[in-house]
């Protein structure tokens, strides 16, 4: 797990796995891909992936959101100009996500579609991509260090669910030592419910600040 320092503020969504989907429009294939990323890096070796993968493809129509940078970027790759990369752009912004990378691969089938007709299929294309992925509902969480007596370790574990609390490590010496990972906005709540319990003698301490999708 990568610890991050400093204040998290807002959750977010993104794609847990790559993943496709495909459907044919008047005798054209269309392909949606999916994937995770957090660069520009990563998003243009997925567009390069996916173009070599699919080399004799007429088109790869992409877009790509980041939260590092607030970048956003799309292209319509040699389709009419608006027809393919603003629509599968708006798929992304009005689906929330974020830290994604969409690629779709269209095998011309010789039926011109029209300007309607392309935005149409390339948001279908996009919309079915996101379909097929596992979405993430990533939320600031703490990672919290609490040292604490044998006599209260069953009291706090049975304590913890109230919480959405999870124990990811534990180490049983003299005294019981727990990192606990939990919501950051549970965290207040659940140090005075500590101190309650403990009778002041327990305490949790911040050993950093991620996101984690809870529900995992």
């Amino acid at each position: 797990m990568k610890i991050r320092k400093g204040i998290l503020i807002q959750p977010y969504k993104t794609v847990q796995t790559a993943a496709s989907a495909e459907f044919v429009e008047r005798k054209s294939r269309f392909i949606g891909y999916i994937a995770p990323v957090k660069t520009e890096e990563e998003a243009l070796a997925v567009i390069a992936q996916t173009a070599k993968a699919h080399r004799d493809a007429a088109h790869h129509v992409f877009a790509y959101v980041l939260r590092e940078g607030d970048i956003s970027r799309c292209s319509d790759n040699g389709e009419p100009q608006g027809t393919a990369g603003v629509p599968t752009l708006d798929v992304l912004i009005k689906e929330g996500l974020t830290d994604v990378c969409v690629v779709t691969t269209r095998y011309f089938g010789g039926t011109l579609l029209g300007t309607g007709g392309l935005v149409r299929a390339y948001s279908h294309a996009a919309k079915l991509a996101v379909e097929a992925a596992r979405i993430l509902y990533m939320e600031p969480c703490v990672l919290l260090r609490v040292k604490l007596d044998y006599s209260l370790y069953g009291k706090l574990t049975y304590m913890l669910p109230e919480y959405g609390a999870v124990v990811k490590e534990a180490d049983f010496a003299e005294n019981v030592t727990l990192f606990i990972q939990m919501k950051q906005e549970r965290q207040d709540a659940f140090a005075k419910a500590l101190t309650e319990l403990s009778g002041g003698r327990a305490f949790a301490e911040s050993a950093g600040l991620f996101f984690a999708d809870m529900d995992a």
